[in-house]
């Protein structure tokens, strides 16, 4: 073998390497969304078919119609965000600097529930936030809470249904970067005559921002575009915008309309996470 085709070779490794993951991606990633834009440009309905005419209205009527449950789902997915970030920094920065050798157990008992059916965790919370349920019904047996009162088919159930759900999905990258920080530095700000507050906002903030960003954008996507949480545990009036896709895609047949909510909800969430990640001052996580 020749020195050029060696070097040919190792030039081409990584290329080769990379290539299952780049024919996966342009098969189950690249070539659906090609489609479903396809189909967002598309007139027609289910009986005589679909034809693709550019025709771009279905955006515009798509956020007339919708432009409410978008801001509901936005809303909501920014309250999910904080919520999770506020349960699952402690539990993430207790577990690292101070879960010793049962770090794994710790792990393990906070993924245990999520073992089970996402849709089945989520009909549990009917049982338990139900008007008479094993929550509510002894509080108001007590009288310490209004027969009238209640929880199900609320905007507090659906975001805490989300909360719920969504919750590991914040605590594991935010375990992972606070893990990875060096208790030395920590030590070093004390020796400096940092407070505990100072050193934790000057030194291990910002050290696992990494984490921070990342689980707030893996609980944000998905919240973002859950339609399970507002379906079981909401009502007509908490809808959200994963909802109406499901029911245009499935339930109406409007391929176009719904196709059209599809990457509209794309394009925010793009948007989203490039606002958040330079404000957050991790302009190297957008490239």
């Amino acid at each position: 073998m020749s020195a050029t085709t060696a070097r040919r070779r190792f030039r081409a490794a990584p290329y080769l390497l990379a290539l299952p993951g780049i024919v996966w991606l342009a098969l189950f990633f690249v070539l659906p969304v090609v489609m479903t834009l396809s189909v967002s440009l598309q007139t027609g309905n289910v009986e005589q078919g679909f034809q693709f005419t550019w025709h771009f209205a279905n955006y515009s009527e798509a956020m007339r119609l919708y432009h409410a449950q978008f801001v509901r789902s936005i809303i909501y997915g920014v309250i999910v965000t904080g919520a999770t970030f506020a349960l699952g920094y402690p539990m993430a920065y207790w577990i690292a600097f101070h879960g010793g050798k049962r770090k794994s157990v710790y792990l393990f008992l906070l993924l245990l529930p999520f073992f089970v059916s996402f849709v089945i965790r989520t009909v549990a919370w009917q049982f338990i936030l139900s008007d008479n349920g094993i929550l509510l019904g002894p509080l108001k047996n007590l009288h310490l809470l209004p027969q009238r009162f209640h929880v199900l088919a609320t905007s507090l159930a659906v975001i805490g249904g989300l909360t719920y759900n969504f919750l590991p999905f914040m605590v594991l990258p935010l375990f992972v970067s606070l893990e990875r920080i060096d208790p030395v530095l920590v030590e070093a700000a004390n020796d400096l005559y940092a407070s505990r507050w100072e050193a934790f906002r000057r030194v291990t903030f910002p050290l696992a921002l990494p984490g921070v960003f990342a689980g707030s954008i893996l609980t944000f996507i998905p919240a973002l575009g859950d339609w399970v949480n507002a379906e079981l545990l909401g009502n007509t009036q908490t809808k959200m915008i994963g909802n109406v896709i499901q029911d245009r895609f499935i339930s109406q047949g409007d391929y176009p309309v719904a196709a059209a909510l599809s990457f509209i909800l794309m394009a925010a969430i793009v948007i989203a996470v490039f606002i958040y990640a330079r404000l957050l001052g991790t302009e190297q996580l957008t490239g």
